[in-house]
């Protein structure tokens, strides 16, 4: 019974379900046991209710500000611990302390993390009166002390992950960082890049014997996964000077790049690109060539095996992602019927879409079409890419003029499209979003792969730009950045399913202003909302059905019109990121949920710029945390 899951949360949380539950009171009384448990759980909440408001009267106004000071200062202590020994969060930041330094990638790390974790939490428990926090500050209690919580529980799989992998290995990330967060506006700055590519074979020991210690414990990524980081591995190591040829690698094309702008004599320039050459023969490509034969030797032993029941304790692992990324109890099996049932529906309508246009055939026949057809796909060309870039911007920008109608609150940061980079394009996802840095020095960052213009289909374009920039990520996580009453883990804080549920409602967001004229971009958007949705069966069917990889990608293909290629990029990434993929659907459903519950509450006063205030004006928080807002602002509003 949904109104009986209620009563885990809050008691606004309860009392909604309960007002649904009443208006179809004839269902309930069906079941006289439920009813008594209804009755009994009132008796309960009624007097639970008098306690907490006795409690909450007791505090004076100076020992809530007292109490709010103290949980602050250690918000902001413990950030500033977390900073220091984050060199790369200071970059991301905008911060140029360390800005030679790496941050360790040691598996012992994981001990220091636990120990870290268990002594906040201790202090939370014993030293904060939570009784006597009000609005925010009760929340970002409950946050950290919810995320400390699963820290500390997930413990136990600190393991399970593939540090070198075609979505996010270190292989790819630490060029990827140097290339788009190090700024180099001094000779200071330059050398600082040269101390990082001096400290690459740190970083790479570390990670190797991190992948020796897997190993030991039957942790070791499927044999796919080691031709894409291979490879990219060995992109990074073409050009001079780690070959002869009239092309500068990436790292020494970047570098370049960068000196050239400083206002230094040219002969400065040219000493530190010979350094740059230098540190690069020396220390970056060594420290390569041992990732890459540390890769070798895995892949023999390697197996075709996908899901993660594979491995030790896999099953219980899975049902912790489950819950990690969608911030709900939901099963495999519920997740998988959700999915099922969501790709019946979006088929239906595209159905329609398909006889508006006039197309005869059934709906494989227009996959097809779709999939195939010159119309729908820029040329494979530099000329073919750019035009999508263009395009994409022209997207954003229309946008960016157009947030008045749905908006209260908009990002102050700037937002700029980009390809992803040749050295890592082929085994990158599909499109990405980077946020800008909290100082405002670097804007945020839309990345489309055009590796395979085949997976970037005009007809989809719309819906994308939307989902990673605006009203999508950017709007969400810039505003979160600029929110001055938060603490600075809630404005970084990114929980997958309200981050990528935003980003999907952001899909279909624009249709209330009249966008997606063309028919052909509405069908792009459902394409996009029904990859989304067969990512629930896909995701369960790999880690808890046990479906192969040849499986997964082959429900991608008959059921959806992208390219083959875009299927076998989504399989592999679910297979390297059990549980991720599903947050975005579960996410989207939930806003959705909301809103329609707000709009049913609320009638004629209902208004979709505050209803969208109350989503992005708290940063990140888990879909439980997010419904108790909606119903919280419902409330008010209703009193009002």
């Amino acid at each position: 019974m949904t109104f009986l899951r209620a009563f885990t949360g809050s008691k606004k949380m309860f009392f909604y379900y309960i007002s649904q539950a009443v208006k179809q009171l004839k269902h309930l009384i069906m079941n006289l046991r439920y009813l008594k448990t209804f009755l009994l759980l009132l008796v309960f909440l009624n007097l639970f209710g008098c306690r907490e408001s006795s409690e909450e009267n007791s505090y004076t106004s100076e020992e809530i500000e007292q109490e709010s000071a103290r949980l602050n200062t250690f918000f902001e202590e413990e950030f500033q611990t977390d900073l220091e020994d984050s060199p790369m969060m200071q970059t991301r930041l905008g911060i140029k302390e360390d800005y030679g330094s790496w941050d360790s990638f040691s598996h012992l790390r994981h001990a220091e993390d636990l120990k870290k974790a268990k002594r906040r939490l201790e202090f939370l428990k014993n030293s904060i009166d939570a009784k006597a926090l009000r609005g925010q500050d009760a929340l970002s209690y409950r946050l950290y002390r919810q995320n400390l919580e699963e820290e500390i529980e997930d413990y136990d799989y600190r393991f399970y992950n593939y540090p070198v992998n075609q979505m996010f290995g270190v292989h790819a990330q630490l060029p990827a960082f140097l290339i788009n967060m190090h700024k180099i506006d001094s000779v200071g700055d330059a050398r600082a890049y040269l101390e990082r590519l001096a400290g690459i074979p740190r970083v790479v020991d570390e990670v190797t014997e991190a992948m020796e210690l897997r190993e030991m414990n039957h942790i070791v990524p499927p044999k796919f996964v080691f031709a894409h980081t291979i490879e990219a591995s060995r992109n990074l190591l073409k050009g001079r000077p780690f070959e002869k040829s009239a092309e500068a690698s990436t790292l020494l094309q970047d570098f370049k790049e960068k000196v050239e702008k400083l206002d230094i004599p040219s002969s400065e320039k040219t000493d530190l690109v010979l350094e740059a050459q230098e540190v690069l023969l020396t220390a970056v490509k060594p420290a390569y060539e041992k990732l890459i034969a540390k890769m070798e030797d895995q892949r023999q032993r390697a197996t075709a095996d996908a899901g993660v029941w594979k491995l030790p304790k896999g099953k219980k692992f899975y049902e912790v992602a489950l819950k990690r990324s969608t911030t709900t109890n939901l099963s495999a099996e519920e997740i998988h019927q959700i999915g099922l049932n969501e790709v019946a529906r979006i088929h239906k309508e595209m159905e329609e879409i398909m006889k508006a246009v006039g197309f005869e055939g059934s709906l494989q026949d227009f996959f097809r079409f779709m999939r195939d057809d010159e119309q729908f796909y820029y040329q494979n060309t530099p000329e073919g890419k750019e035009k999508y870039l263009a395009e994409a911007r022209e997207i954003i920008d229309n946008m960016k003029g157009r947030l008045d109608e749905l908006f209260l609150t908009k990002p102050e940061a700037d937002i700029v499209v980009k390809a992803v980079e040749p050295f890592r394009e082929k085994s990158a996802g599909k499109a990405f979003y980077q946020q800008p840095a909290i100082d405002g020095s670097r804007p945020g960052i839309y990345y489309a792969n055009l590796y395979d213009m085949k997976a970037m289909p005009v007809y989809q374009m719309e819906a994308l730009a939307y989902h990673e920039g605006i009203p999508g990520h950017h709007m969400q996580l810039a505003i979160a950045q600029e929110l001055d009453n938060l603490p600075m883990f809630r404005k970084l804080e990114t929980t997958t399913a309200y981050v990528e549920g935003w980003g999907l409602y952001s899909e279909i967001l624009p249709t209330e202003i009249g966008l997606y004229e063309d028919p052909y971009s509405d069908f792009g958007r459902l394409a996009m909302e029904l990859w989304r949705s067969i990512r629930l069966v896909v995701d369960t069917g790999i880690h808890e059905k046990q479906w192969t990889r040849e499986e997964a990608i082959d429900f991608y293909v008959q059921n959806s019109p992208n390219a083959e290629s875009d299927a076998i990029k989504m399989v592999e990434r679910h297979i390297v990121m059990p549980g991720q993929a599903t947050a975005y659907k579960i996410g989207m459903n939930k806003i959705l949920e909301l809103r329609e519950y707000a709009k049913e509450e609320l009638g004629d006063n209902f208004d979709i710029k505050e209803f969208h205030d109350i989503i992005l004006s708290n940063g990140s928080v888990p879909l439980n945390v997010l419904e108790e807002m909606v119903v919280e602002w419902v409330e008010k509003e209703k009193a009002a």
